[in-house]
Order: structure tokens, then C-alpha cells, then sequence
């Protein structure tokens, strides 16, 4: 079995677990790869908590509205939904796909793929948020 080199990489984010080191890692003040990719990826855990939180109360929302089809809730709720799914594809694909291509593997590969999950996964929330009015 083949590992792309980008899974490889990917797959050494546990290793910078600041539980295992003898001092928490500094993301003010990351300078190696491994702390880089470390507080790349408790950022992007972060927004996506964030997003998460911010989709169930979108949910929520849809789940109290009651018109007529096809604007009935079922069908507002299977059409969030189906939104969603897209919108993580697409995420997934630009930055997992494209971001990797634009970097050739090198070592800021990890952070700038996690980076751009980021960013993406905190537009979406900002565009959530706004659109149906939660935090």
C-alpha cells in the first residue's frame, strides 16, 4: 500500500502533542515545523468547534420554521444539510487538494493545508452567523 506524501505528513501531527513535551508549545512564538503544524492544527480545531456550534443553532433555527413545501422545514433542513456536505467537499479539496500542489511538499506543506482549512472553515462560520443571525 502507497501513503501519499501529504497523509505522511499529516499523520506526525500527534507527534507535536505539547502533553508529551516537558514545556506546552508557545503558538505565539512556534518556530519549528512540528510546533507550526501543532498550533496550525489546535487553530483549526478551534474554528471548527466554533462552526459546529454555530450549524446546530442554524439548524436550530430551521427546525421552529413550519411553512409550506417546498420551504417546509424538512426540506430547509435536508437542503442545509446538503449545503453543508458541499461545502466541506469543497473545502477539503481546495485546501487538501490544491494547497498541497501549490506548496510541492515542502515543509510548510502541513500548516498551510491546516491554514487554509482554517481560514475556509471560519469564512463559512462568518457566513453562517450572519446569514441566520447566531453566534
Amino acid at each position: 500500500m502507497r501513503i501519499s506524501p501529504l497523509l505522511a505528513v499529516l499523520m506526525l501531527l500527534p507527534i507535536a502533542n505539547p502533553a508529551q513535551a516537558d514545556e506546552p508549545i508557545d503558538c505565539n512564538n512556534a518556530s519549528t515545523t512540528v510546533e507550526m503544524n501543532f498550533c496550525a492544527d489546535k487553530d483549526f480545531r478551534a474554528a471548527d468547534d466554533k462552526l459546529n456550534a454555530v450549524y446546530k443553532k442554524v439548524l436550530a433555527q430551521i427546525a421552529e420554521g413550519d411553512l409550506e413545501k417546498p420551504y417546509d422545514r424538512a426540506s430547509w433542513e435536508e437542503a442545509m444539510r446538503a449545503s453543508q456536505r458541499a461545502w466541506v467537499a469543497f473545502r477539503d479539496a481546495d485546501c487538501k487538494g490544491a494547497v498541497p500542489m501549490e506548496w510541492s511538499g515542502g515543509t510548510g506543506t502541513t500548516a498551510a493545508v491546516v491554514g487554509c482549512m482554517t481560514s475556509l472553515t471560519e469564512a463559512r462560520t462568518k457566513d453562517l452567523s450572519g446569514r441566520y443571525d447566531v453566534e
